[in-house]
């Protein structure tokens, strides 16, 4: 692996999550929790009550605490959040769960990630292509913003439904009893009280989030390449230095 591309895909993607993380937050929120009835009602009420201070590492972490809702600002018969942060929540999980407990949801990621990200990476490539008339070089800016976000809106439109069992498998059993038995059964009973519907529920919200972070994925990993490779005078508007 070339150290420019590891080096530029990692900022690249820690940018994307600064960018898309407090809708990522409404995201896991509507899908798993009834009393969100919209993307802005969700966000008012989060962001009201808790801010989008909420930062996490691992992917049940994560959504653990994107489903706490009680505040830490709560008075004396306010119930208080179950978990105190990333690394209690970490540690709570395995005491209560077990191990095993970690890799909740693990098989709908899987199940997720494997076709989106192939649709996400050969729809950015075939619109780039596009742009250039099927030359080597790479689009201007703007037509790597254009590429990065529709990229991203396709992904997530092939990865949503995995993405609801994903979060409600994760989400199930941290307050009440565990209402799934796992993975199949998650899938049939979310259809039969829901409808099919609900494993689109969250799509307009990932679309939302993900033409926003992808442009900013894209955009960032192409100039820390070039500069990374051929130097500062390599990244000159309005081409950026793509060859």
């Amino acid at each position: 692996m070339h150290i420019a591309d590891f080096v530029s895909g990692s900022f690249a993607g820690a940018c994307g999550v600064a960018v898309g993380y407090p809708l990522d937050t409404v995201k896991v929120r509507i899908q798993t929790q009834k009393q969100f009835t919209g993307i802005w009602q969700c966000f008012v009420a989060t962001f009201s009550k808790e801010g989008t201070s909420v930062m996490s590492p691992g992917d049940i972490v994560k959504v653990r605490l994107q489903c706490q809702t009680e505040s830490k600002q709560g008075g004396t018969n306010m119930p208080k959040p179950k978990y105190r942060g990333p690394v209690h929540c970490l540690l709570s999980i395995i005491k209560e769960e077990g191990f095993m407990g970690l890799y909740r949801g693990a098989l709908p990621l899987m199940l997720r990630d494997g076709p989106s990200y192939a649709t996400y990476f050969l729809t950015y490539a075939t619109i780039c292509e596009w742009l250039t008339d099927g030359s080597k070089k790479r689009p201007d800016w703007s037509g790597v913003m254009f590429a990065g976000g529709v990229a991203g809106i396709v992904g997530w439109t092939i990865g949503t439904p995995m993405d609801v069992i994903k979060a409600r498998l994760q989400v199930d059993g941290a307050r009440e009893t565990r209402r799934y038995k796992g993975f199949f059964h998650c899938i049939t009973e979310t259809a039969r009280v829901e409808g099919a519907g609900v494993f689109f529920k969250s799509l307009g919200i990932n679309c939302l989030r993900a033409f926003p972070v992808n442009m900013v994925v894209f955009v960032t990993y192409e100039v820390l390449t070039g500069f990374l490779r051929d130097g500062p005078d390599s990244v000159d508007p309005p081409r950026m230095g793509f060859e």
